[in-house]
């Protein structure tokens, strides 16, 4: 077999007379493990075809072939093995965009351990809620920043079994970059079943804390399609996804479906986000593809694009927030490139979205990709009729739901929520025309999508609840000409600070959120109000504030 062909026995799909896809369905072994039966099966079917291209913003480079995943991803499973990480242990991967992280999910992968991938962000407070929630037995994290300082600060008060460290040293951690070549390169195959746990994601808390979102091990070949339909990719390109190991969007750009497809992924190690290094890599890599937020699309046009020579583009595609039209227009004009949309969530993956060969609309995120049976559903769980506004929800069927997760953890009142009906309930709000494009409108639970980022309210809400001067707080998504939407924190203030509302205060708050969880997190507009406007029970009426701010 061709490693072209690897993934082919696993998907069958149709096109119609314009060769947009029309038909799609998976077919799984019982005993799937994509490390294993994809992978592995390239890299035996061409061990030297390329599979990794990595460089960081220091000038650090390195190449890796199918075959060096494969045979670095057995010597890093043979190295867990040895240190007690056993099928179904939890294992929290703070990994950014090194090298090592592709390593370490197809290892994890291969021992059936459940990878749960965190950003690097996160502060004490952030980690031992996860490591409780989750029961979390093992770490490996970056060296780089404070990450460790902060996780042994949580260690305090959820210790873990292992501890593992990748670029650097520390007292306590394991290296991993140290120790991994002293395991063997080969493994036996570990049995696992395709509904095994294999992936969990914390989701965005938005009325809440974050949700745990748990995969199977047919996540991984259930974006296949993502790969190959909407991002256009087959075994000759090199495709760029801007999105670090902590995100949903890197298993969706960076790994599964791309290296299914026996493609070249490109991963640039960058600290911060600069346009230009970004255009320099597509220039000097000759990147056939890219995904990125819209965020990012703009910043690239701020930056002036007919700086850089980035004709070896073929494809661009955009998801995570809203597009707008300048944004698509100015990206047609410098590359010829129509930016093709697509909508799906942690819990799923690509439900709705334009395909290559499709005619698309601008402002549609497209329409239902084949693999699913999307409906607009008003509040009783009947189809909308063209044009109403209702929830997405996906039809779900009676043997399997590949694509979709297998539940939210511990969490009966939310799965009841998720899955109705018949129905798994997104979330988020659109209505579909005629034709069957979706056009989108809001997220029920408030998600609010800054820069390529989900940020949910109830958070931020929290940490600011603990400054002396919070009586009350609404954290809301406000227009933003640049990232879409930013936080915003409306905020009561006690008695004793009313009169110290004002910039310095604003500044001291955005420090403390800072301080306290994720950075990106915090509310780069804040207003002082002497009341929140509430509904009869007390509720805040989080859409009132919107409302407000979107009609100044």
């Amino acid at each position: 077999m061709k490693a072209c062909d690897v993934h082919a026995q696993y998907i069958e799909d149709a096109f119609d007379e314009n060769g947009v896809v029309c038909k799609c369905e998976l077919k799984l072994p019982d005993n799937f493990n994509y490390a294993y039966d994809i992978v592995d099966a390239i890299a035996a079917a061409e061990p030297g075809r390329r599979a990794l291209i990595w460089c960081d913003d220091e000038g650090h480079k390195r190449i890796f072939t199918y075959g060096e995943l494969s045979k670095l991803s057995n010597r890093a499973a043979n190295l867990f093995l040895d240190k007690g990480i056993k099928k179904g242990d939890r294992v929290m991967a703070i990994l950014k965009r090194h090298w090592q992280i592709w390593v370490v999910i197809l290892a994890l992968d291969k021992i059936g351990a459940v990878l749960i991938p965190a950003t690097n962000q996160l502060k004490k407070k952030d980690y031992v809620f996860r490591f409780r929630a989750a029961d979390v037995q093992a770490i490996i994290a970056t060296g780089d920043g404070d990450v460790t300082d902060n996780i042994e600060q949580a260690c305090t008060e959820y210790p873990l079994k292992e501890q593992f460290i990748v670029k650097g040293r520390k007292p306590g951690w394991i290296n991993f970059d140290e120790i991994l070549m002293n395991y063997p390169d080969t493994l036996e195959r570990i049995p696992n079943h395709v509904d095994d746990d294999c992936l969990m994601f914390f989701s965005s808390g938005t009325t809440g804390y974050p949700k745990m979102v748990m995969h199977s091990h047919s996540y991984g070949a259930a974006h296949i399609p993502t790969a190959k339909y909407w991002h256009h990719i087959n075994s000759e390109s090199i495709h760029l996804t801007i999105s670090e190991s902590g995100w949903g969007k890197f298993f969706w750009g960076k790994f599964y479906g791309q290296l299914a497809m026996a493609a070249t992924v490109m991963a640039y190690d960058f600290t911060r986000f600069v346009p230009a290094d970004v255009l320099k890599i597509i220039e000097s890599y000759k990147v056939t593809s890219l995904c990125c937020p819209a965020t990012m699309y703009r910043f690239f046009i701020k930056e002036g694009m007919s700086g850089y020579d980035i004709s070896s583009l073929r494809y661009a595609t955009t998801a995570g927030e809203a597009l707008n039209y300048e944004v698509y227009n100015k990206f047609f004009e410098y590359t010829g490139l129509k930016l093709m949309e697509g909508f799906g969530q942690t819990e799923t993956v690509l439900i709705v979205g334009n395909p290559y060969n499709s005619v698309t609309r601008s402002g549609s995120m497209g329409k239902a990709m084949p693999m699913f049976d999307v409906i607009i559903a008003d509040p009783d769980d009947k189809e909308c009729p063209p044009d109403v506004t209702g929830e997405i929800c996906v039809r779900l069927k009676k043997d399997h739901n590949y694509g979709l997760f297998k539940g939210y953890v511990n969490n009966d009142e939310a799965n009841a929520k998720a899955f109705s009906n018949g129905l798994y309930h997104t979330g988020d709000t659109a209505y579909r025309d005629k034709d069957g494009y979706f056009w989108y409108v809001g997220r029920i639970d408030d998600v609010i999508k800054s820069s390529g980022y989900r940020i949910g309210p109830f958070e931020i809400e929290s940490v600011l609840m603990e400054h002396p001067s919070v009586l009350e707080c609404a954290i809301t998504a406000a227009p933003d000409p640049i990232r879409g939407q930013v936080v915003k924190a409306t905020i009561v203030l006690t008695s004793k600070y009313k009169d110290k509302a004002g910039d310095e205060l604003k500044d001291e708050l955005k420090k403390f959120v800072k301080a306290n969880t994720a950075p990106y997190k915090y509310p780069r507009i804040i207003e002082f109000v002497d009341e929140l406007p509430k509904t009869i029970s007390g509720k805040i009426r989080r859409v009132e504030i919107r409302e407000r701010d979107n009609a100044k």
